[in-house]
């Protein structure tokens, strides 16, 4: 009888201590996958990719998370079609070939119930290649115009291209890219 008490009681402290995390849907009007890199020395070009997709699963107080994005890669917007179009040619990311970038976090640390960084894979190009990105803020509370439950936060962190195969223009374009997430999603129900 001790023994079933003992293994109840494990198997109850084990269930507690793995809760779920509350699940989020990524909304995709609200989430920008953002980059920016050196242009022939002279300046920063920005850009974005418009369309996302992805799951969350936070609990701030058991200090657990997980994010995994899905990004279409010929959503890439520079604000200029000519550099656009290049960027989905093969020369850059090829997206005939590998229309989907995605980034599955393997750990994300916290300083008491806030995230700080989240680890992850991050495949481009069809290469896999683990990334941190640093945690710049993040945020829950019930949202002012639909009055659902959401959650958002804001990360950078940097990869170098030809590490996914990414290769043309180097140097004069720079090889270091500088990778921003801006998220926002809703809690699922």
């Amino acid at each position: 009888m001790r023994k079933v008490l003992a293994l109840s009681s494990l198997v109850g402290v084990l269930l507690t201590s793995v809760a779920f995390s509350d699940s989020y849907t990524i909304d995709p009007g609200h989430t920008y996958p953002n980059f920016r890199i050196n242009h022939l020395g002279f300046s920063t070009m920005y850009g974005r990719f418009g369309t996302t997709a992805g799951k969350l699963e936070y609990d701030p107080a058991a200090q657990r998370g997980s994010v995994a994005i899905t990004i279409d890669a010929a959503s890439v917007n520079t604000g200029h079609q000519e550099r656009d179009n290049a960027l989905r040619s093969p020369d850059f990311l090829n997206v005939v070939e590998f229309p989907e970038i995605t980034f599955k976090s393997t750990s994300v640390d916290f300083d008491a119930d806030k995230p700080t960084s989240i680890t992850g894979d991050l495949t481009l190009m069809g290469v896999t290649k683990p990334v941190t990105l640093t945690v710049t803020g993040a945020n829950c509370g019930e949202h002012p115009l639909n009055k659902k439950h959401a959650c958002g936060f804001d990360a950078i962190g940097a990869i170098k291209r030809s590490d996914f195969g990414i290769n043309y223009a180097i140097p004069t374009v720079g090889d270091h890219m500088d990778l921003m997430l801006e998220v926002e999603a809703f809690k699922d129900e």
